[in-house]
C-alpha cells in the first residue's frame, strides 16, 4: 500500500501530485524546483543558489520520510543548460557521501516557474 509523504519544510505541491510517495520500502520524490517553502517564490536567478535550494527541498521531503540524501538510489537532474552540470556535481559532493547514487542528467528547454534546475529522487526507506 502506498503512503503519501508531505512536509511544510518543502514547497507544497502545485498540481495533481504529492511531494513524495512510499511503497515497498522505496520513496519516490517528485521533482523539486528552487522554491522557498515559506513563500513559494523562486530563491533567485543565481544557478548555484537554485541548486542549493533544490537539494534543501529534497532533503526536507526525504527527511519527512525518515531517510536522508545518502539513502538516495537515483537522482534525475533536469537543467535548462547542461553547462551548469559541474555545479550540480559540486553540490552533490558537498551533500552526499560515497557510494553515490545512480544519476541521469537531461537538458530541457524549460522548467516550471522559470527554474533553471529540477531534481527528482528514488530513495530507499525503512
Amino acid at each position: 500500500m502506498k503512503k503519501v509523504i508531505s512536509t511544510e519544510q518543502a514547497p507544497a505541491a502545485i498540481g495533481t501530485y504529492s511531494q513524495a510517495v512510499t511503497h515497498g520500502g522505496v520513496l519516490y520524490v517528485s521533482g523539486q524546483i528552487p522554491l522557498v517553502p515559506e513563500t513559494m517564490e523562486m530563491v533567485g536567478d543565481d544557478i548555484e543558489e537554485q541548486i542549493t535550494q533544490v537539494f534543501d527541498n529534497l532533503d526536507a521531503v526525504i527527511g519527512a520520510a525518515g531517510a536522508s540524501l545518502d539513502d538516495a538510489l537515483k537522482f534525475t537532474v533536469y537543467l535548462t543548460d547542461l553547462a551548469h552540470f559541474p555545479l550540480v556535481n559540486e553540490a552533490m559532493s558537498r551533500r552526499l557521501s560515497e557510494p553515490y547514487p545512480a544519476r541521469a542528467a537531461v537538458q530541457v528547454c524549460e522548467l516550471p516557474k522559470g527554474a533553471q534546475v529540477e531534481v527528482d529522487a528514488i530513495v530507499a526507506v525503512g
